[in-house]
């Protein structure tokens, strides 16, 4: 057997065939033993995640993350459905970072979420219930010390100052303290419950906040400290009926409703916090009716346009300028002059900008110290959007410049010298020739150029910071949208993120609207090639 298998080994070497590698259809070859770890990673992380969105009570994550898992394994344990193994992974992170943030962004767009409204219905009453009234005078007083429990909690005890009785607690509730386990000092004062020291002045100091805003919860109501080693017992100051779903002030007798996620009183008043519910098109409908709202919305809608347009037209025209003035042969120096010109490009934009908001400072700024004129460059309205609208193009021209020069160098040189063979004139075959041409590669940048500047935070919050200050609005004159969103979101008196997701999702369709346009009109630049 032996010495017909070496012949047969012998025969495919001397014929020059390779011999089977035994290891090719294993399930234990190289790259497959590197499937299966990154495979085992994958789950291990998804069984972690899984085990976190139960605790969590996030339902839905649980859900995309065990589809996800089932998929993937699917896929990858598969032999066949090779697609699939080079399709799976970008999709999942469209899925994460795309589809998933924008669908999470229209659904806050249609909830009443912000200030005051974070958080479910059971927190809110959670934390109403937990707010107390002061202690009184017949109130039980105790003696308390604070000892910890494993790395970031603690476990209080208690001394009843009138009966005696030792109990520990936390904020989960109040039991009998196992004596036992209580170890004292020489001077009869704590020392150390169930092995775990008494917390120092020094560790109690470092953890002051922590500490004193713990409530434990009791038959009666709670027990608060008012200092490291003296506690009271206090009653809640408002009460939840279930069966009503109603909240009672317990000492004004206020009863309040729930109304739009706030527990709300006959005559309007509120109490805080309240809860995150889904209140329909209010969002939308505030944006076009209320005139706090819509008057900044649609003004920072026409100079977003405005700006986005200028900006694209500015840098292309000094761009493909540019472009045309070093493609001549005649030019000496190309080299270095290109180097020179691509500095705007290549240096980090928020230290250029913030490099010319300093120059156009009006009182210190370096282009007033070299003019003739005082000119207000961020403090007059005109002025500020001008001001953008020319950062904007130095810091932009460069990328059309290299783009241009790349279009440029794609159009074959027979066609511009047939034009001058018909008579064309230099003007008259680029018009013709070269600037059809060049829309053709250049169209998408431009789209894309004007996508960016729509929604170019930086360049605002970074010069103008929205400014000059428009006197009774809560935007600024040269506020684009994505700035004057960011304001609603997270500035002022209180933060209304639904209303900001809204605005957020008008301009992501504003944006995807123009840029379909856009596109479909310049197919017609298609049919020149």
């Amino acid at each position: 057997m032996e010495e017909s298998t070496t012949s047969v080994v012998d025969d495919a070497q001397g014929s020059g065939a390779t011999a089977p590698d035994p290891w090719a259809n294993s399930s234990f070859s190289g790259g497959n033993i590197v499937k299966y770890l990154l495979l085992i990673i994958f789950d291990g992380l998804a069984l972690w995640g899984i085990i976190r969105m139960i605790d969590l009570q996030s339902w839905l994550v649980l859900s995309i993350t065990v589809v996800l898992t089932l998929v993937v394994n699917f896929v990858y344990f598969s032999r066949e459905r090779i697609p699939g193994k080079y399709l799976l992974p970008m999709s999942i992170i469209l899925l994460v970072f795309a589809v998933i943030p924008v669908t999470y962004n229209v659904y806050l767009s249609f909830t009443n979420s912000g200030t005051g409204n974070l958080i479910t219905k059971e927190q809110a009453i959670d934390r109403l219930e937990r707010q107390v009234l002061p202690a009184s005078d017949e109130a039980r007083t105790f003696r308390a010390e604070v000892v910890r429990d494993g790395a970031d909690g603690f476990v209080f005890l208690f001394v009843d100052e009138a009966t005696g009785e030792v109990f520990v607690g936390d904020e989960e509730g109040l039991s009998d303290a196992d004596l036992d386990k209580v170890v004292l000092d020489e001077n009869g004062r704590l020392e150390s419950y169930d092995g775990e020291p008494v917390l120092t002045l020094k560790e109690k100091n470092d953890n002051q906040d922590l500490i004193l805003s713990v409530l434990v919860p009791t038959d009666d109501g709670f027990l608060q400290l008012s200092g490291f080693n003296q506690a009271s017992e206090v009653v809640s100051r408002y009460a939840y009926d279930s069966g009503s779903d109603t909240m009672t002030d317990l000492e004004t007798g206020t009863v309040y409703r729930p109304v739009e996620g706030t527990f709300t009183a006959d005559d309007g008043s509120q109490l805080k916090p309240g809860w995150t519910v889904p209140i329909g098109f209010d969002n939308y409908w505030e944006i076009f009716t209320e005139p706090r709202i819509r008057d900044p919305f649609f003004r920072s809608f026409v100079w977003t346009f405005v700006m986005a347009t200028l900006s694209v037209v500015g840098t292309f025209a000094i761009g493909l300028l540019l472009a045309l003035a070093f493609q001549s042969d005649r030019m000496k120096f190309r080299r270095t002059y290109r180097m020179l010109l691509i500095i705007p490009y290549a240096l980090p934009t928020f230290m250029t900008i913030l490099v010319w908001r300093g120059m156009m400072n009006e009182t210190f700024g370096v282009l007033n110290e070299i003019l003739p004129w005082q000119i207000p460059w961020l403090n007059s309205p005109n002025w500020a959007r001008f001001s953008v609208i020319l950062v904007n193009v130095w810091l932009g021209y460069a990328y059309m410049f290299l783009v241009a020069t790349g279009a440029l160098t794609s159009i074959p040189s027979d066609l511009k010298e047939a034009a001058f063979v018909d008579g064309a004139t230099g003007f008259k075959a680029f018009r013709k020739v070269t600037f059809p041409l060049l829309l053709v590669s250049m169209a998408p940048v431009l789209i894309s150029s004007f996508a960016f500047n729509f929604n170019n935070y930086n360049l605002i919050a970074l010069l103008t910071d929205g400014g000059p200050p428009i006197p009774g609005s809560i935007a600024g004159e040269t506020d684009i949208l994505i700035t004057y969103t960011f304001t609603v979101a997270f500035e002022g008196a209180g933060q209304d993120f639904g209303l900001a997701t809204a605005i957020s999702t008008i301009i992501f369709f504003l944006v995807a609207g123009i840029s379909a346009i856009s596109f479909r009109l310049t197919r017609s630049f298609e049919e020149i090639n």
